[in-house]
């Protein structure tokens, strides 16, 4: 397969895998911890509506959610790639940070949380999946 093929590839299947990640987490997510009483999960309005009745603790499978996520995506990306696959990867983080800048934008949550979310859960993620895919020794 020429590269170029397989390197689109393994952005296609990168983004998939994180996806898949992201979403099963976050369904988890809302049955290990429950939200508050009344919130529908699976609802945008249900949660712009209710996120003042959020706690710490619903924060955390968000956060692994999109971190997780991002990692399992870039790390795939970058296994699979055929060159250039640090760069992959961290494509793999730009494009899940901008769904995570997209949400932020649809649903409100506070300062601390955006914070720590856009900053840590995708571009250095992104980085950490290829380098634990091995990219040292690609080009």
């Amino acid at each position: 397969m020429p590269p170029i093929f397989q390197n689109i590839l393994a952005v296609v299947a990168g983004c998939a895998i994180g996806m898949i990640v992201n979403f099963g987490l976050i369904t988890i997510g809302s049955n290990v911890i429950l939200p508050p009483a009344g919130v529908d999960p699976q609802d945008l309005n249900s949660l712009k509506e209710n996120m003042h009745l959020f706690s710490f603790k619903h924060y955390i499978f968000p956060f692994l959610a999109h971190a997780l996520g991002t990692l399992a995506g870039a790390f795939t990306a970058a296994k699979m790639a055929a060159q250039y696959k640090l760069q992959i990867a961290l494509a793999i983080g730009a494009f899940f940070l901008l769904g995570g800048i997209a949400m932020v934008m649809m649903v409100p949550s506070p300062t601390w949380f955006t914070v720590l979310d856009l900053v840590m859960a995708y571009i250095p993620m992104g980085w950490l999946g290829g380098k634990l895919a091995g990219t040292d020794k690609s080009v």
